[in-house]
């Protein structure tokens, strides 16, 4: 009897989205309904802290690798954090923002503390149980399930907000975290050769991955592959505005129609690595982006039409949706046997912190240049990371040869 391989991507991907339809919501619509409430903006920024463990999770990354070897003891990280998150998202719904704003800040961080652990469990679950042919669909579970999961979390429960009111929206949410661990207590299917899967892992074996021959190239690419579009997708909605479109229109062009492309782009993204080859697939990927740059360039130096702003909104969104499916397959390939959760990690990371450079840079830089001119920069970014995909690909090749 065949094996049924395709049952191991609807538990990714609903692991995936578990964390992320609540991560969304706390980082995108608690601050309008912040607002509304008359909160500060110094208080609205302080919510931002809430995204702290996702930066930091590598610190805990090697603990996880060092428990989580076996079938039975990853699916018990997962469970319990995922439990754990659960729990303290329902504690959170007994609380008013009105008058326990800190405490909830502080139940925030708690719960995406164990929302980056179970990310690291999932990661490393998602490593050992996919075959190296099998990881671009793996991982375009995951990154679909992030946006699809961004989608909901920001524009379906701000509107059942309305309807449900906070305390009751809270418990709605804490019940699907809990939900979708459902496909994962259905798959019984353990990790291959799990019994000689061995791991001592500590906090130095994250230096010891940047000191492996070749690692500074994974490292450029890391650095440099979203550069060229992350610029444009933090000044998108304020370009937005300044061309005259409302909020609840540039509301439906970034955070339903755009997600929704990124969404579909990650789905198929897979498929495109797995048919054309991973470094045919990066160089597409990032001509995609490429081109969404030199088109919104383009935009910043005429009046368009909502036509050529909704095509330059796609083709931001796809090249995002895209780029991270070859970015977390690459990612997943080069990690050390035993230290699967930490390498990842590592990586990922790296991507959150120059992504974060890019995003605070861009607000100084759009404003001394205009959006024409940082459109530019971002569409040099574009040809220099080109140049670095070149140099990558030529020096692993020339290692393969040697």
């Amino acid at each position: 009897m065949k094996e049924k391989r395709w049952h191991k991507y609807p538990v990714l991907f609903s692991l995936y989205i578990a964390q992320s339809i609540p991560m969304s919501f706390f980082s995108t619509v608690v601050p309008v309904i912040m607002r509304q409430e008359n909160y500060s903006l110094q208080a609205i920024g302080l919510l931002q802290l809430v995204k702290l463990p996702w930066i930091l999770k590598f610190l805990w990354a090697p603990l996880v690798d060092n428990y989580g070897r076996t079938t039975k003891q990853l699916r018990h990280w997962i469970i319990f954090s995922e439990l754990f998150y659960a729990a303290v998202i329902l504690s959170i719904g007994f609380f008013s923002l009105q008058t326990d704003f800190r405490l909830i800040v502080a139940l925030m961080i708690i719960a995406f503390i164990a929302s980056a652990t179970q990310d690291i469990a999932v990661d490393i679950f998602a490593i050992l149980q996919l075959k190296p042919s099998e990881r671009s669909i793996g991982n375009s579970m995951q990154s679909a399930g992030s946006f699809v999961g961004s989608l909901l979390g920001t524009g379906v429960l701000l509107i059942a907000y309305y309807y449900f009111g906070w305390t009751n929206l809270l418990f709605l949410l804490a019940a699907f975290v809990i939900f979708a661990i459902g496909p994962l207590l259905l798959y019984r299917k353990s990790i291959p050769n799990e019994s000689e899967i061995k791991a001592s892992v500590t906090l130095k074996d994250i230096y010891l991955f940047f000191a492996e021959k070749g690692k500074h190239r994974q490292v450029l690419i890391l650095i440099f592959y979203y550069s060229g579009i992350i610029g444009i997708l933090t000044l998108l909605k304020p370009f937005l505005v300044d061309l005259g479109f409302n909020v609840k229109q540039i509301g439906f062009m970034s955070g339903i129609f755009g997600t929704s492309v990124a969404s579909i782009a990650a789905f198929s993204g897979g498929y495109i690595v797995r048919k054309a080859g991973k470094k045919t697939s990066f160089y597409l990927f990032l001509l995609l982006g490429l081109l969404a740059a030199a088109w919104f360039w383009h935009l910043a130096g005429i009046k368009p039409s909502t036509a050529q702003v909704y095509t330059g909104i796609g083709l931001l969104w796809g090249a995002y949706g895209f780029s991270t499916v070859a970015i977390f397959t690459r990612s997943m390939d080069i990690v050390r046997k035993g230290r699967e959760g930490t390498d990842f990690t590592i990586q990922i990371v790296i991507t959150h912190l120059s992504s974060l450079i890019i995003a605070v840079a861009s607000g100084k830089l759009g404003d001394i240049l205009g959006y024409r001119g940082f459109f530019a920069i971002e569409l040099a970014l574009c040809l220099v990371t080109l140049l670095i995909l070149f140099y990558v690909f030529h020096a692993e090749k020339s290692n393969e040869n040697n």
